[in-house]
């Protein structure tokens, strides 16, 4: 909402939203504290839960007939980092429409300090991937509770995340699924389906995540002219790929070891899209001097 502001200049159709938007919201907020299909619900702590048995509800989504290959049942990070946002985008509609913001405001304090005491994995100095199950994997997914525009984590935890996240996921075309020192990573996303199946969320790099860690990066670092000048050459490095393949698009995924060769879809919309959206939003305004 903030960033929307800051592009409009501050205006925006208000109205359009008070009356088509905003009641579809409230909705939707009501769905996931009273409860939906495949178990989808909030829980007494404040947090999303959802999913079991064969039920594939993330984006780490690759089920081969019964055989989940990335089980996530239970309280996912990257959703309750969303969860939170959305209260707190529920926060400051509600004023500005003249309703109470209280029930958003307490519910969003209830899951940041649920999501703080659940999610934090102290001997790692990083976040659960899934809980209650405690998925402690090294998984890209933590990054967006970093990078989404309203964090629930002190700025030092926040930090340790990004670090973690650039050790052992990072790569120029994108953030590692898995870390490869876990004992289930898969170093190469080829061969039949069922060996690219199994791989594509156990260690197969993802070019749209980078766009969250770059921004997340950025944060975490202030914005400072040394993480803009490191977030940019992160950017620039996808001119490179773009050369190759589908010429001035950006592959879906790379292998995780030695990411250099496209897989999966040769040009992705959301790779393109998250690369461009870090670029404009956390490179671009915080240079001084610019040459395109």
């Amino acid at each position: 909402m903030d960033k929307y502001l800051e592009y409009t200049g501050g205006k925006t159709d208000y109205q359009f939203i008070q009356h088509k938007i905003y009641p579809c919201l409230k909705e939707i907020i009501l769905g996931y504290k009273n409860g939906t299909d495949y178990q989808i619900h909030m829980e007494e702590d404040g947090l999303v839960l959802g999913g079991s048995n064969l039920d594939q509800l993330t984006w780490m989504d690759v089920r081969v007939g019964e055989w989940v290959v990335t089980p996530r049942h239970g309280k996912a990070v990257e959703i309750n980092a969303l969860w939170y946002n959305a209260l707190c985008v529920m926060d400051k509609l509600s004023t500005q429409f003249g309703e109470d913001p209280t029930p958003y405001k307490e519910l969003a304090e209830k899951v940041k300090k649920s999501f703080n005491s659940k999610f934090w994995y102290a001997e790692g100095g990083y976040l659960y991937d899934v809980v209650e199950e405690y998925d402690a994997k090294i998984r890209p997914n933590q990054i967006w509770a970093i990078s989404l525009p309203y964090t629930m984590l002190a700025r030092e935890k926040e930090l340790k995340v990004v670090q973690t996240v650039y050790k052992h996921l990072y790569t120029p075309y994108g953030i590692r699924s898995l870390a490869p020192s876990d004992p289930d990573y898969k170093k190469k996303y080829i061969g039949k389906l069922i060996n690219r199946d199994a791989a594509y969320h156990m260690g197969t790099t993802w070019s749209h995540i980078s766009g969250a860690f770059i921004s997340a990066f950025c944060k975490v670092y202030n914005h400072e002219p040394n993480a803009i000048a490191k977030a940019k050459e992160m950017c620039e490095l996808f001119g490179d790929h773009m050369e190759d393949g589908c010429l001035n698009g950006i592959a879906e995924i790379f292998d995780g070891q030695f990411p250099t060769s496209s897989r999966g879809c040769y040009t992705q919309a959301w790779s393109v899209g998250e690369i461009l959206r870090a670029y404009t939003e956390d490179v671009l305004p915080y240079e001084t001097n610019i040459n395109i």
